[in-house]
Order: structure tokens, then sequence, then C-alpha cells
């Protein structure tokens, strides 16, 4: 059983763009496709997918995008863990490397970004910020 599914995601894509592999594999979750999904168009991520393993098993496929620079991530990190929670109102929404990067934030309508939230008017839990 995992402790923290999200973190496992952040660090495996970490880990993946350090080693400049072109898929990470993971087991499925309805939140870890839906941040992905989210990753994806924001342009993060060239391709997401679930696919089955096993019978009734299903794994999550994530291929990475790279520029001409390098890694589309070159930020990934948890704000919000299971030890401590980080919710805020949608005036405290944060912005990441002023405006250039992305804060994912869970609110009672599902995932989105900050600026989706602040469109909204909603707060919620900051889950990750991606750069």
């Amino acid at each position: 059983m995992m402790t923290d599914p999200i973190a496992s995601l952040l660090t495996n894509l970490r880990n993946a763009y350090l080693v400049k592999k072109a898929v990470v594999e993971l087991p499925h979750s309805k939140m870890k496709e839906a941040l992905a999904k989210l990753l994806l168009a924001e342009g993060y991520l060239e391709k997401v997918e679930a696919r089955e393993i096993m019978g009734s098993k299903k794994a999550l496929v994530m291929t990475l995008k790279y520029t001409e620079v390098g890694p589309a991530m070159t930020l990934i990190r948890r704000i919000s863990k299971p030890g401590r929670r980080w919710y805020v109102k949608h005036e405290a929404l944060p912005t990441v490397w002023g405006g250039l990067g992305l804060a994912i934030v869970s609110t009672n309508q599902g995932l989105m970004t900050v600026k989706q939230a602040r469109l909204k008017g909603l707060g919620g839990e900051i889950v990750c910020e991606i750069a």
C-alpha cells in the first residue's frame, strides 16, 4: 500500500526526467490520471493513457516531453502532504516562478490549475508546483 500516491507519481516523473527516460509506467488511480491529464493539457507531457494489465488491473502510461533545452519540467514539488495539508482561499492562491510555472489545486470541482481556480473563484488544497 502506498502512503502518498501523488508524491510517488511526482517522484517517478522527476527521476525519469533525470535519467532521460521516454516513458513512465505506474499503477493506475483516478487521482493520478486526472493529474497526468492536467499536465498533458498544460503541455508538460506528450501522451497519457490508461492501459489494462493482467485482467482488471490498470497502469498509467505517460510519455515525457523534452525540448531542445532539456526536460519540459524542471521543478516538480509536492506542496500539500498527508502529514501537513495546505488549504487556501481563492484570494491566497500562489503563483509559481512569477507566473511561468503551474500550481495544481484540488477543489470541490476536481483538479485544476491555479489560473482556472482564480477564474472560478475557488480555493482548495494546493497539490503541487510544476515549472
